[in-house]
């Protein structure tokens, strides 16, 4: 075991055996299958001010913002529809308020979300690519592309055309005995990122900021099925589950049953967890990668 964990305080030379961190124990701890980058900006963030103060004042008023949106949408379901202006906010405060942790976790979510579904397609239908929309951001600015929208079109178009094909074919997923792995990369190549002077909200709280914007800035129908993808998670964990025979990740995977929708009113928390759960997911593959190869 190293002498050091990380940083900003999550390093063993800190460790009060009266008073032990909880977050300095989160990052000593190898039992998930995650990326160490990711889960030191994670952990960074999460054990943040921003987030232990501002977060709670944040939370009740934006879930209040997202019913007033809601009301809005049951007078008017397809007006506003703003995706453009949506994800230049979104992009503005990402580049000028957001920490850089934060920023490295949304995009790195895009590239793995990406590499987790062309496994599934490399290996349940070999030969088959379903159309979508790259998912490659190096930069705060690829976001002002509607980027998060066809992140979520992408999805349910994957699920539709993976399944159609498989029909066409008469086939279904089924463990697979040599795995395709190209799909999957231990490095996310991105453009440095900024810092801004006024760069401390953590990726939590700016979520729940940003969950009301995409209530009242996309049409009801798009707000629905943004936050309903995140119950997919199970879908798509089981659907690698058949491809690898192994269930374990499945444990792991805490956004569940999307025949019966959450409320959209806890789509921020929710967003956290299908964070989290495509980190641990593309951490699984990768280390199914490195057995394979060695």
């Amino acid at each position: 075991m190293s002498d050091r964990a990380g940083s900003d305080g999550l390093s063993l030379a800190d460790w009060d055996r009266n008073d032990p961190d909880p977050w300095l124990a989160l990052m000593m701890d190898r039992s998930l299958p995650i990326d160490p980058r990711a889960k030191a900006a994670l952990l960074r963030d999460q054990r943040s001010r921003s987030r232990q103060f501002l977060l709670p004042l944040v939370r009740p008023f934006a879930r209040l913002s997202i019913i007033a949106a809601q009301l809005v949408h049951t007078v008017s379901p397809r007006w506003p529809h703003a995706p453009r202006l949506l994800h230049r906010t979104i992009a503005f405060g990402m580049r000028h308020f957001l920490t850089p942790d934060a920023n490295l976790l949304i995009l790195r979510h895009f590239h793995l979300g990406a590499q987790i579904l062309r496994f599934i397609a490399d290996n349940a239908t070999p030969g088959f690519r379903p159309d979508l929309w790259p998912m490659e951001p190096r930069r705060i600015d690829d976001v002002r592309d509607d980027l998060f929208l066809r992140h979520d079109l992408n999805i349910y178009n994957f699920l539709i055309a993976l399944n159609a094909e498989l029909d066409k074919r008469g086939a279904r997923i089924e463990r697979v005995q040599s795995l395709d792995f190209s799909a999957i990369t231990d490095e996310i190549a991105l453009d440095p990122l900024p810092r801004g002077r006024f760069a401390f909200i953590d990726l939590q709280t700016a979520i729940e900021l940003y969950t009301p914007a995409y209530a009242l800035l996309l049409t009801d129908r798009d707000f629905w099925r943004a936050t309903n993808s995140l119950q997919l998670d199970e879908t798509i964990g089981l659907y690698v589950a058949r491809l690898t025979g192994e269930e374990k990740h499945l444990a792991m995977v805490v956004n569940q049953h999307p025949m019966v929708p959450h409320s959209t009113l806890r789509a921020g928390f929710r967003l956290m967890l299908h964070g989290l759960s495509t980190e641990l997911l593309h951490g699984f593959l990768r280390e199914m990668k490195a057995r394979h190869t060695d």
